[in-house]
């Protein structure tokens, strides 16, 4: 007995090929697998898979800021730092004699004990609610000026600039506490940083720079004339503050992410070597110790 050959073709449906059980007719127009529509991604013309998509995003350049960070679209590195602050402020009202005996910046305590996270710790905590009436408004003006300033410093920098632009300022604060003061706490080193680097910006961009001058000087004033602020945390935030930013700003287009992290990374090692290499002199006066 002999059979007839059928005359319809065999026809085997394709599926998907990161999910064989899914019948599909739709192929990536790049290269030509069949795609199911969780796999479908928008192209110029069709559809693309998904590897095809990563792939041709590897070769695009990544949108910058002004500065040759990553352009930051929403400031994340602000809104952490508003947070950290709140939650050690809350921390420290639960138990603030815990809190301040372990983590202020006390400049003996850096200087005989060797306790160097006091240099940012410090900079992370504020007045106390029960110190006074000028407590709360110590962390509320820090953290309005965080909030008003930070994003504009961020989506100019990028990220990771003005996170390192924050913590070298607040270094630079305690530093300046650790050579010439005794304790203090608060983010002012890092907000002066911050006022520092608005004028330097400015001043590169072309802007006027008329208000942050203003702005500068109506708080030196107020460091000067309100008792019990730390001068030394103001001045060393802020001059440091716009070294970094000028080091951000000025450097060369050609190798300017090397220079901008060489020079930060500079920065803090001179910071480091002024804490390894020197007294604290206020704490020996106060001790009477000398030499």
């Amino acid at each position: 007995m002999t059979t007839q050959p059928s005359n319809e073709p065999d026809t085997v449906v394709p599926t998907c090929y990161r999910h064989p059980g899914r019948e599909t007719y739709v192929r990536c127009q790049r290269c030509d697998r069949p795609i199911c529509p969780d796999c479908m991604r928008d192209a110029a013309v069709g559809f693309q898979c998904p590897e095809c998509v990563a792939e041709g995003n590897k070769g695009m350049r990544q949108a910058q800021s002004v500065f040759g960070g990553r352009a930051v679209t929403t400031p994340r590195v602000t809104w952490a730092l508003l947070v950290v602050n709140i939650l050690a402020y809350a921390a420290e009202t639960a138990n603030t004699d815990w809190v301040l005996d372990n983590f202020v910046m006390s400049a003996y305590d850096v200087g005989y004990q060797g306790e160097w996270w006091r240099l940012i710790t410090g900079a992370f905590l504020h007045q106390p609610l029960g110190d006074g009436g000028f407590a709360l408004t110590h962390i509320v003006f820090n953290m309005w000026a965080l909030y008003a300033i930070g994003p504009e410093l961020e989506r100019r920098l990028g990220s990771a600039r003005f996170l390192a632009l924050y913590l070298l300022a607040a270094l630079g604060g305690s530093v300046a506490v650790y050579l010439f003061g005794i304790a203090a706490v608060g983010a002012s080193g890092a907000i002066y940083g911050m006022f520092g680097a608005l004028f330097v910006l400015a001043k590169k961009l072309g802007y006027n720079a008329q208000g942050v001058l203003w702005l500068i000087g109506a708080n030196a004033v107020i460091t000067f004339v309100v008792p019990g602020i730390s001068w030394q945390g103001h001045l060393g935030g802020l001059i440091t503050g716009a070294l970094v930013a000028a080091i951000l700003a000025f450097a060369p287009a050609r190798n300017r992410s090397a220079i901008q992290w060489g020079g930060c990374a500079a920065v803090l090692i001179v910071l480091v070597a002024l804490v390894l290499g020197l007294p604290p002199f206020a704490v020996q006066a106060e001790l009477g110790i000398f030499g």
